[in-house]
């Protein structure tokens, strides 16, 4: 709490509903970013200034923590019907298993999809059968207490838990790594490519090193940026700094919407940028270029209107 304090002391003057809001990552979860609002009201003075992951009763929004997962899923989905494919009954390899992997597996579950793998600091779970609603609450539920993934094995014990080892061996049609920055190095990569996989869905920033991305690019996987991606979130954020989000009350397929159509429209300007500049739509890098040019070009249109300020 003191720590929390005493960072607000000098960074609350950057922050505000016109400025810019601080959002939950690694290390920073509710209980931190309830620190952080609360010195922040207390030297601002004021209960304006949205925070995201809060609870809904003293700022910000609701369905925050979900929106970047269920986006991600999204995304892959928007992806997929491009090549004429859907999600359900794809096996799915996700890294990780915090916030993003776990609303990351939710959501391939109401999609029908099968996800088989979570992973944690000390090695990844392997379920052949595919994860369920039920194995789904059971991963929730250690990961609540603290305990490690191989407490799973007790209740499942057909599963298996990989020590010191990531999931990207295994045999899967989409790859969600959700881990951390460069958790896919070369030799990640080779053994994604060896598993079958077909599209990758960046949903932690840049988990790939420039190696790893030159192998997938070789043997053309369909790689998702983070920057495309995070649509999910994003929008959520964007609609947090609006003043008048905290009168707003939303419904989750209000929410839902928002975040498809934030995804979608994302994917059709990048998809649009990468034809714009010769890049055909069946290139496994267009989502890659497009992206890039499309924001690219966005922050030189804004320089161009107002400056280099």
């Amino acid at each position: 709490m003191r720590f929390c304090q005493s960072f607000m002391d000098e960074l609350y003057r950057y922050l505000g509903p016109d400025q810019d809001l601080p959002a939950e990552d690694v290390g920073v979860g509710p209980r931190e970013m309830g620190y952080l609002f609360g010195q922040y009201r207390r030297l601002s003075g004021h209960f304006q200034g949205n925070f995201t992951g809060p609870k809904i009763f003293w700022s910000g929004s609701s369905f925050r923590t979900e929106a970047t997962g269920y986006g991600l899923v999204f995304c892959a989905r928007v992806v997929l019907a491009d090549m004429n494919k859907e999600l359900k009954g794809l096996r799915c390899a996700i890294s990780g298993s915090g916030k993003i992997a776990m609303h990351v597996l939710e959501k391939l579950l109401s999609c029908e999809a099968i996800p088989v793998t979570v992973s944690d600091s000390k090695g990844y779970l392997l379920d052949g059968e595919g994860f369920d609603y039920v194995k789904y609450s059971l991963i929730r539920n250690i990961k609540a207490q603290q305990k490690s993934l191989k407490d799973y094995l007790k209740t499942f014990p057909r599963a298996k838990y990989i020590d010191d080892a990531k999931p990207w061996g295994e045999q899967c049609d989409v790859a969600f790594p959700c881990a951390s920055q460069n958790e896919i190095d070369q030799g990640e990569a080779l053994a994604i490519v060896t598993s079958g996989c077909r599209v990758l869905i960046e949903c932690s920033n840049m988990p790939c090193t420039a190696q790893a991305v030159d192998i997938l690019r070789k043997a053309k996987v369909h790689v998702a940026p983070a920057k495309a991606t995070a649509a999910g979130g994003v929008a959520v954020g964007e609609l947090e700094l609006n003043s008048e989000f905290s009168l707003m009350q939303w419904s989750v397929e209000d929410f839902e919407n928002k975040i498809q159509d934030a995804v979608k429209q994302t994917y059709d300007r990048s998809m649009k940028a990468a034809h714009d500049y010769g890049i055909m739509k069946g290139n496994p890098e267009s989502l890659v270029h497009g992206a890039n040019i499309s924001a690219f070009l966005n922050i030189a249109q804004a320089m161009t209107d107002q400056g280099c300020v």
